[in-house]
């Protein structure tokens, strides 16, 4: 049975299609920020918001976790940064007015777009069972309504917790500190949707499941790899670093099945070079590989340093670092060694002097990075891929030094803290241990559900429950019409957010909207007096202060961490474990943490610091490795190639330029050429013409799998430079093509990577026939 994604109400008529472009930022970056910055908030608002964005004494930008650094300049923000202020600093309002003039059902055929622009929520909402429409409801209600289904659960396991990684530490650690002291581990968050495969590999091979490096190694780097990432549309910020580490003097390979404009040349619009210029070249070199082919390039890269290693002994491989640092160096090498070139280069589509190429570039760098993003985390292999580039930097002691390390780069801007906060479904017992030192009850030890299993746990009505802090967990997760199925099959779902969103018209049998705070908006405790502050990390292990600046959207909005709070309150009574009331005062949590988060010794103290503080970090800090062996662990991975069926290509799921994650923010891709549209399939000129295909044509994306095949309909087929054999699309509209069950191995992580699909024209029945 196929299962079909839901229609898009925007008009596509108008979508215009261009040739992608060759630079990013400049003119346009600026323009295009201050356009949507200005349609949402207006002149005064706009210059009164984007003066403070990332600012040592302003709020954190509510996107992407790429860190400040110390020297910011007066516009420490890029454009997507700006249309993230923006949507959420918007003078638009969603009022009970709206929701008396729209149902649920109404709701549900709009696309994320058209909710997302209606602006921000005021006031409670209140969907009661047998109603089709959300009408208000009070605080103390909302509440009580919570804490009626929650105390009604035949177990706390049939409640999930779900986080966004745009929560505060301090509200992440609070509402941790609910769930546990709740009696269950079900901590799904976005984390297993993203880089949960890069946690899973670090932690085995390095001991932390973080980054090690920081943006001053950044600039020491002398050659670093951008692989499976689109820096000029997820992380723009990070252009102007890798610009900086250029001016250096390093070298940068892209790796990637799509050439990015951000990586094949930058002008940065902080400088009026970058505004009148030619701006910077960024990638020497681009490594056009196939998609889920990373794992063959760096055991490849890895063989031909092995192999340098023996014609010129004592020249390539850093011996004292792998004999006294490493574990497992022998049996890697010996595998290794039985590497078949023709199948890297099946998976890889690259031949073997462009590997070659590569490697020479290796030779010559005295300290490499390895950056990547969702490109390598979301297959089946991408654990065994992650281990890979850890084997081929720890060969030449590229951990653990200046300019040299891992860099997994984050997506939300506090998706990292939220983690080192508890937000984790299957807590190590140390975690644990201290939370119960601390407050003095003891913890559920069972490990939660993730993000898959949640859904398969409400599919199955095992799960009646489910609260979101933040996100949009319909339209971020896999398998839309299950996800959906699932999420209506819930007793109750809550959604604390600040904007309307898919999940809010998919819902439980009864639902709440809880409104709260956003990043921008000053923060005043109960009763008045000073603003309170929060904390967020950021990809390098920072932490910072965020303080908004405006007004609150309604004077009926709470903070996250007071909704935690007022529903402990509810839930729990008298406890005489936590003292939720005090909550209200943050300087009371991150004493808490202070005392159960290691590397948050003195925490209020140091969150007060211009600048921030920077975590521990012991491969980083110490070349000291907490691992199960106390040492960086090399480990073999298999190479099985991922081989596509005739007529068949391999899809990767893609952001616009004009979206972060599934907010939507326009209809345009400027990078790509894409104008006025969404529903485009990107596919090389060549694979179109053998299947009797041109560009311009109207297809249907059909996968297929064991249990029945899905579909996404009615896309425009793009002749575009990417990788043969590969094509793109853009997510949320092509979450219905990867199945529930179709995850990485170890981490879980849907495969949105590498989904086989077909094209079927328009013309033909829906059947494919």
């Amino acid at each position: 049975m196929a299962r079909k994604a839901p229609r898009d109400d925007v008009n596509e008529d108008g979508l215009e299609v261009g040739p992608p472009k060759e630079w990013a930022a400049g003119i346009p970056g600026v323009t295009r920020s201050l356009r949507a910055a200005n349609a949402q908030m207006g002149v005064g608002r706009t210059l009164r918001t984007l003066a403070v964005v990332n600012q040592k004494e302003g709020f954190d930008c509510p996107g992407c976790a790429w860190p400040e650094g110390g020297h910011r300049s007066p516009a420490e923000f890029c454009e997507n940064g700006a249309k993230a202020v923006a949507e959420e600093a918007t003078v638009r309002r969603v009022t009970r007015d709206f929701f008396a003039g729209h149902t649920v059902d109404d709701l549900a055929r709009h696309t994320d777009y058209w909710l997302g622009q209606q602006g921000r929520l005021t006031e409670p909402m209140h969907r009661p069972e047998g109603s089709d429409h959300y009408v208000p409801v009070s605080w103390d209600d909302a509440f009580a309504i919570i804490a009626r289904e929650l105390r009604a659960l035949d177990s706390p396991d049939e409640a999930l917790f779900y986080t966004s990684g745009r929560t505060s530490n301090e509200a992440a650690f609070a509402y941790q500190l609910l769930v546990r002291r709740f009696g269950t581990n079900n901590l799904p968050d976005c984390s297993n949707m993203c880089h949960e495969s890069s946690g899973s590999a670090l932690n085995e091979t390095l001991g932390i499941g973080k980054g090690t490096v920081s943006l001053e190694d950044l600039y020491q780097a002398d050659l670093v790899f951008v692989v499976g990432q689109n820096p000029g549309t997820n992380h723009p910020r990070m252009l102007s670093a890798l610009e900086r580490a250029k001016r250096g003097g390093a070298r940068i390979i892209a790796v990637n099945p799509l050439p990015e404009a951000g990586l094949l040349r930058f002008k940065n619009p902080q400088k009026a070079s970058g505004l009148v210029g030619k701006g910077t070249t960024l990638a020497d070199r681009f490594l056009q590989i196939r998609l889920n082919g990373d794992l063959a390039l760096f055991q490849a890269m890895s063989l031909l340093l092995l192999e340098a290693e023996d014609a010129a002994p004592g020249t390539v491989v850093d011996r004292d670092f792998v004999e006294t640092h490493t574990h497992g160096f022998d049996k890697w090498a010996e595998d290794l060694r039985s590497l078949d070139w023709a199948e890297v280069e099946e998976a890889t589509g690259l031949d073997r002097p462009a590997v070659e190429d590569a490697v020479r570039e290796v030779l010559g760098a005295k300290s490499v990075i390895v950056c990547w993003a969702m490109g390598l985390t979301q297959h089946k292999n991408s654990v065994a891929t992650i281990r890979e580039v850890v084997n081929f930097l720890l060969l030449r002691g590229n951990v653990g030094r200046p300019g040299a390390g891992v860099c997994p780069v984050r997506g939300h801007s506090n998706v990292q803290g939220d983690r080192t906060m508890g937000i984790y479904e299957r807590p190590p017992a140390w975690f644990l241990d201290a939370l119960r030192a601390e407050f003095g009850f003891e913890p559920p030890r069972d490990p939660g559900f993730d993000t898959v299993e949640a859904i398969r746990a409400l599919r199955s009505e095992r799960a009646k429950v489910f609260v979101a802090m933040g996100g949009n967990f319909v339209a971020a997760t896999p398998d839309t019409a299950v996800t959906e199925e699932a999420m209506r099959r819930a007793r109750l779902t809550v959604q604390v957010s600040t904007k309307l969103n898919r999940s809010h018209a998919v819902c439980g049998r009864e639902a709440l909207i809880l409104p709260t705070l956003g990043r921008t908006e000053r923060d005043v405790a109960p009763g008045g007096g000073a603003g309170r502050f929060v904390t967020v990390e950021d990809s390098m292990g920072m932490v910072h202060a965020s303080r908004g600046n405006l007004p609150p959207a309604s004077g009926d909005l709470l903070s996250e961490v007071d909704i935690v709070r007022r529903l402990a309150t509810e839930l729990f009574g008298a406890d005489p474990h936590v003292p939720w009331e005090r909550f209200a005062d943050y300087d009371v949590i991150r004493d808490r943490v202070s005392r159960v988060v290691p590397g948050f010794e003195d925490f209020n103290l140091r969150a007060r610091l211009s600048g921030g503080f920077t975590l521990p970090n012991a491969p980083r800090d110490e070349r000291r490795f907490p691992t199960a062996t106390g040492k960086a662990n090399f480990t073999v991975n298999h190479l099985e190639v991922l081989r596509v069926p005739p007529g068949r290509l391999l899809l990767q799921t893609v952001r616009s330029h004009d979206q972060y994650n599934t907010t939507i923010y326009g209809m345009d891709d400027r990078y790509r050429g894409i104008r006025n549209g969404r529903r485009v399939v990107f596919v090389h000129a060549d694979d179109l013409a053998e299947r009797g295909l041109a560009d311009g044509d109207m297809v249907d994306l059909v996968s297929e799998w064991p249990d029945g095949e899905r579909r996404a309909e009615s896309f425009r087929a793009v002749a575009y430079p990417t990788a043969r054999g590969c094509c793109a699309a853009y997510f949320p509209e092509t979450n219905v093509l990867v199945p529930l069950d179709s995850v990485a191995e170890t981490s879980n992580t849907p495969t949105s990577k590498s989904v086989v699909v077909r094209l079927v024209r328009r013309s033909t029945p829906p059947d494919g026939s």
